[in-house]
C-alpha cells in the first residue's frame, strides 16, 4: 500500500479513469493526465447533486404528461411496467454522464451488493427509493448505508421484512445480512457454524428484525411495535455472547452495530472493492499486503468508503503493471464505455422520448450481454464478482461475445435510430479532434486510438495487422494525401466517404482485439 510515486502521465490517467468511470473519453484523460494523481482523486471522490428523477415517456402512463416525473403518483399495475422501464433507462442515462466521479460505478457496486430485484419488488417508486439511497451513500458510510438498507421498502418487500412478526420471523434478511451484506460466510467448522455466525445468529437477527413493513403512500417504511419481538437476544460466541435488548424501531440499528463491531465486516467489504476496482485474485500476499490495511483504515474511518478508496487508488500496487488491463469488462463498462470513448452524440434532454428510448435500447444491449440494470439474477449478484475460479470471466462466453461484437459493428457502420434520433460512431469527427499531426500521419492516428481504446500496448504485428485494414495494400502516405484532401473539402461526399471507410474498417478490426474487452 506505500503511496504510488512513479510517473503520472496519460497512460496512468487511463487507467484510473478506466477503472473509475464506464469508458474515459479522450479529453477526460487528457485532462487528468495533465494534472495531478491527488487532484484527480478529488475530482472523483466528491459527492454530486442527486440527479433530477426518471422522467414518464409512455402515453400508457397518464397519471403525469410525457417528461413529467412518476415517483410521487400512486402505485398502479397497469403501468408499472412502463415506470420500471422508465427508472431502469434513467440509471443506465446516469452512466452515460460526463462528470469525472465515481459516484455511478460506487452506486452499481452498492447494488451488486445490497442487491434489489425490480422486476421482485413490482413498484417502480420503491426501486427509485433504493437507487436514490445507494447514490446518496456512494462513497459515503457503510455502516450508515447497511441501517437504511435494512429498512427501504424495496428492500423489505425484497427479502420479506414486511412479513416478519414476533410471532414468524421471517430469516431471509437476517441470513443475506450477516452472509452476502457484511460478515460473509467462513469455512463450516460445525453444525449451523460458519466461522464468522452461526444459525443461532441468524435466528436471533430476524428476530430483532421483526416488526418493520413497507409502505406505498408515501412510500417510505414504519414500524409496528405489536408485530416486533421486544425480548433480550442472544448472539454466539462469534459475536462475544452479546445480546441486544428489546428497544423497538432503534433496535436493528444496534444490531448494525454490532456486526460492523466485527473485524471481519471491513476485511469482507474490501475483498469485494478490490475485486470490483483491481483484480479476482486474492492470494496470501494480497491478503496481507493490501486487504488487511485497507480494513483497518475502514475501521478506523468509522466506515467512510472514500478513505479507503483514496488509499487504493493512489497506491503502488493499484499502478501495478500486473493489475493494468487485467479485468475483463462488464456488459455495462463494454456498451456505455464503447458510447462514451467513440463520444457519441444522444438525443438532448429536450427530447425526453428520444433521448429515454436511446437509454432504453443500450440497456437492452447491456441485457443481451446478460447484465441488467436493475435486476442482477439473485440476491448474491452477478456471479462475474463472486463466482469462483472464473469471477469476470463469466462475462465472455459463446452468447455474449458474438453480441459484443454486433453491437460494435452496428455503430461503426449504420447506427442505432429511434424515435427520429440516430447514434453513430463518427470516426472522421473523433479524428478530427485529434492533433493535426497525428490525424495525418497513419501510424501515429492508429497509436492514438490504440491507446484510447486498450489497456495494454499492441504487438508489431498486431499494429501492422492494423493499418492494413485502414490502408489495405497501399503505402502510408496514401492516408496523408486522402486526409489532407477531406480537410480540403469536407464537403466534398466522396472524399469523406473515402477515409471514413477507412477508418471503419480499422475500428472494426480494433474492437475486434482480445485487449478491447480488457480493462
Amino acid at each position: 500500500m506505500a503511496p504510488y510515486a512513479g510517473p503520472w502521465g496519460y497512460a496512468q490517467a487511463a487507467h484510473l479513469l478506466r477503472r473509475t468511470l464506464f469508458g474515459p473519453t479522450r479529453p477526460q484523460i487528457l485532462t487528468a493526465a495533465g494534472a495531478t494523481l491527488t487532484a484527480v482523486l478529488d475530482d472523483l471522490l466528491t459527492a454530486r447533486p442527486a440527479p433530477a428523477p426518471p422522467l414518464n415517456v409512455s402515453t400508457a402512463d397518464t397519471s403525469v404528461p410525457i417528461g413529467q416525473t412518476w415517483i410521487s403518483q400512486p402505485f398502479d399495475q397497469n403501468v408499472e411496467g412502463a415506470r420500471r422501464t422508465s427508472l431502469r433507462d434513467w440509471w443506465l442515462g446516469q452512466l452515460l454522464g460526463p462528470d469525472v466521479s465515481l459516484v455511478e460505478k460506487m452506486t452499481l457496486f452498492w447494488h451488486n451488493h445490497f442487491v434489489v430485484e425490480f422486476n421482485d419488488i413490482n413498484d417502480a417508486r420503491m426501486g427509485y427509493e433504493y437507487s436514490r439511497l445507494l447514490r446518496q451513500h456512494a462513497l459515503g458510510n457503510f455502516r450508515q448505508l447497511a441501517k437504511d438498507v435494512t429498512v427501504t421498502p424495496a428492500m423489505l418487500r425484497y427479502l420479506n421484512g414486511n412479513q416478519s412478526t414476533a410471532g414468524n420471523p421471517n430469516e431471509n434478511y437476517g441470513r443475506e445480512l450477516l452472509e452476502l451484506f457484511t460478515v460473509g460466510k467462513g469455512p463450516l467448522i460445525g453444525p449451523g457454524n460458519y466461522t464468522h455466525y452461526t444459525e443461532a445468529d441468524v435466528q436471533a437477527a430476524a428476530r430483532v428484525l421483526t416488526g418493520w413493513r413497507d409502505q406505498g403512500a408515501p412510500v417510505g417504511s414504519y414500524f409496528t411495535a405489536s408485530r416486533h419481538d421486544n425480548t433480550t437476544k442472544v448472539f454466539s460466541a462469534a459475536f462475544g455472547n452479546a445480546t441486544i435488548a428489546g428497544s423497538g424501531a432503534t433496535e436493528y440499528q444496534n444490531l448494525i452495530n454490532l456486526i460492523f463491531q466485527q473485524a471481519e465486516t471491513a476485511r469482507f467489504i474490501v475483498r469485494k472493492l478490490y475485486r470490483w476496482f483491481v483484480y479476482y485474485v486474492i492470494d496470501a500476499q494480497v491478503e496481507t499486503d493490501i486487504i488487511q490495511p485497507l480494513a483497518t483504515l475502514l475501521m478506523q474511518s468509522s466506515f467512510e468508503v472514500a478513505p479507503v478508496l483514496r488509499k487504493l487508488f493512489s497506491s503502488e500496487h493499484f499502478f501495478d503493471e500486473a493489475n493494468v488491463g487485467c479485468l475483463i469488462k462488464s456488459p455495462l463498462d463494454f456498451s456505455v464505455g464503447l458510447c462514451r470513448q467513440m463520444q457519441l452524440v444522444f438525443p438532448p434532454a429536450s427530447s425526453t422520448v428520444a433521448q429515454y428510448g436511446m437509454w432504453s435500447y443500450l440497456n437492452g444491449v447491456a441485457n443481451l450481454q446478460q447484465q441488467t440494470l436493475g435486476d442482477p439474477p439473485n440476491v448474491a449478484g452477478w456471479a462475474a464478482y463472486y463466482q469462483t475460479p472464473q469471477f469476470h470471466e463469466l462475462w465472455i462466453n459463446a452468447v455474449t461475445l458474438p453480441r459484443r461484437n454486433q453491437i460494435t459493428d452496428l455503430f461503426i457502420a449504420n447506427g442505432y435510430t429511434r424515435n427520429g434520433a440516430k447514434i453513430v460512431i463518427d470516426p472522421v469527427a473523433l479524428v478530427q479532434s485529434f492533433p493535426a499531426t497525428t490525424a495525418s500521419d497513419c501510424n501515429q492516428l492508429i497509436a492514438e486510438f490504440v491507446r484510447l481504446m486498450l489497456p495494454i500496448p499492441l504487438t508489431t504485428n498486431q499494429l501492422g495487422f492494423l493499418k492494413s485494414t485502414l490502408l489495405p495494400g497501399l503505402p502510408d502516405f496514401e492516408w496523408t494525401v486522402e486526409w489532407q484532401e477531406y480537410l480540403a473539402a469536407p464537403n466534398n461526399t466522396a472524399k469523406r466517404a473515402a477515409v471514413n471507410t477507412k477508418l471503419q474498417a480499422m475500428l472494426r478490426a480494433l474492437m475486434g482485439l482480445a485487449e478491447y474487452h480488457l480493462s
